[in-house]
Order: structure tokens, then C-alpha cells, then sequence
């Protein structure tokens, strides 16, 4: 299945993407959260849709993020071969490990605000994982049983909050609109091989990022196992899992964006989104 949720921002409501065509749902499901996951709603959701018996959603409508407000965003940093090297950083014995604000999370379409005073702010196109019931403790061959399924994810990043203010990442990947995320979170059967997925980034009609997940470092099962070391990932949590070479910040010399550019981004089998950047300001 494909699950979307649609609406005005804070009035979403959820919903199935089949084809071309949006059904709504939310005679059958409240919404996409922890509570929908933790119950078996998507096995449910699986048995008692029918197309013929749910409303029609105009493709017109906006497109939320497809979870509502997970419990958290965890992601892991130079998970790429490639986006190591073309930082200059040497590839991680562990996987690196940080947090993103949830009041980061925007629809796939929405768009992309660049920090008040920002001089760097990049793009960073990524799988990002749902969990789909809690993980404490598991092993690599558990892991995929804790998945909900899949999703798009922009891990948008200021890079000199990020790297040169001393400190920890976070404050680099939290400003809003930071985690566009979408258009559908995708569930696990139908993704044969997250770690061999095509994803891409183009940024004006340019393509920058074209890279594979082939490429991983540490790949899905690692990583939520890894992380279940350390806390209970939760049902409608985020792991977002790195992102392949093409950032701004590893070209030569840099570059990042500024106000009126277009990105447009993607994940075999996930779908794509595209977001325009504006420029801060106190009125927005």
C-alpha cells in the first residue's frame, strides 16, 4: 500500500494512493501514528478497504507527510561511500548518530524555507525508514520485521550551523520546513531491496545527486538494529539513512541555495516530490 495524507497543514486527513487515483480513508482510520501502528492498523487497513466504498480525493489537494507527527527523527550521518568521500571525512566505524526536530516535518511539496541569516544551507536527498511496532534489543535478521515501510525524506541542512558552530548537528538540521517527507510512505512489501534503491536530487533542472543505497555504508537492517541498542524505536518513528554523494557542500568550490531555487528529488519506488526555496522571512 501506498499511504498519503492530505489536506491543509494541521487538517490532514489519511489516506491510499492507488495508481493515479487518492481514496480517503478516514471512515476506517483516525490517522497515521503511533497508535495506528502499534494496533495493526496497517494489516487491518489492508483487510477492510474496498475502492468502490471510499470517497475519490482530488489530486488537487495538498499532500501532507504521510505519518503525523512521529515520536522522533533519527538519522544517520556519512552513510555513503562516495558522500564521505567527496566530504573529506573518513568512513565512520560506527554509524553516526543524530536527532532532527519534528517541528522540521513538512509535505513533499511544500516549501523550503532557508534560515534567517543562513549562508549554507544544502540539500541531502535520503531513504528514511518507518518503524511499524517497537524495537529494543533486536538483531540484523529482526530488524525488517520492525519495519512499517518507506519513505522519502529531504534532509535539509545548514551547513555552517551544522558544522562550524561547534556542538552537536542537530542545530544544523532543525529549522522548519528542514524534512519534507513524502509523497506516500510506502509499505515493506512492496520494496523487494531498500539496499538497492536509486535516489536522485536535481536542483534547477540539474541533476546533482544520482545514487544508490547499494552504496550504504552501514545498510537498513544495521542501522535499526544498531540504533535499538541505544533506545526503543517506536511505532511511526523516522530513521532517515544518509545521503549519497552531490551535496552543495561537497562540491568544489560549494554552493547552496538561495531564494527561488527548485529541487525535485526521488526514490525508486517511492515516488518524487519537489519543493521551492524561499528566502527567510518574519512574515511567513
Amino acid at each position: 500500500m501506498k499511504l498519503i495524507r492530505v489536506g491543509n497543514t494541521g487538517e490532514e486527513r489519511p489516506g491510499i494512493q492507488v495508481g493515479e487515483l487518492r481514496y480517503d480513508v478516514s471512515h476506517l482510520v483516525h490517522d497515521y501514528d503511533e497508535d495506528f501502528f502499534s494496533n495493526g492498523g496497517l494489516e487491518k487497513l489492508a483487510k477492510s478497504f474496498e475502492p468502490e466504498k471510499a470517497p475519490v480525493i482530488s489530486n488537487e489537494i495538498r499532500l501532507g507527510p504521510p505519518v503525523k507527527r512521529p515520536g522522533k527523527i533519527v538519522c544517520i550521518g556519512l552513510n555513503y561511500r562516495k558522500h564521505a568521500a567527496e566530504s573529506g571525512m573518513a568512513e565512520p566505524g560506527e554509524p553516526v548518530v543524530f536527532f532532527k526536530a519534528i517541528s522540521a516535518i513538512t509535505g513533499p511539496n511544500d516549501g523550503v524555507v532557508i534560515p534567517k541569516n543562513s549562508r549554507k544551507t544544502d540539500w541531502e536527498v535520503e531513504l528514511a525508514i518507518v518503524i511499524g511496532k517497537r524495537a529494543s534489543y533486536i538483531s540484523k535478521n529482526e530488524a525488517l520485521d520492525h519495519v512499517a515501510g518507506y519513505v522519502l525524506h529531504n534532509d535539509v541542512s545548514e551547513r555552517e550551523l551544522q558544522l562550524e558552530k561547534g556542538g552537536q548537528w542537530v542545530k544544523g538540521k532543525s529549522s522548519d520546513t528542514f524534512a519534507p517527507l513524502g509523497p506516500w510512505l510506502v509499505t515493506k512489501d512492496e520494496i523487494k531491496d531498500p539496499n538497492n534503491l536509486r535516489l536522485w536530487l536535481s536542483l534547477n533542472g540539474k541533476k546533482v545527486q544520482d545514487g544508490s543505497t547499494s552504496d550504504f555504508i552501514f545498510n537498513v537492517q544495521h542501522v535499526i538494529a544498531y540504533l535499538s541498542q541505544f533506545m526503543s524505536l517506536m511505532p511511526g518513528d523516522v530513521i532517515s539513512t544518509g545521503t549519497p554523494a552531490g551535496v552543495g557542500n561537497g562540491f568544489k568550490p560549494p554552493f547552496f541555495l538561495k531564494d527561488g531555487d527548485v529541487m525535485e528529488l526521488g526514490v525508486e519506488g517511492l515516488g518524487s516530490a519537489r519543493q521551492e526555496v524561499r528566502a527567510w522571512d518574519k512574515d511567513l
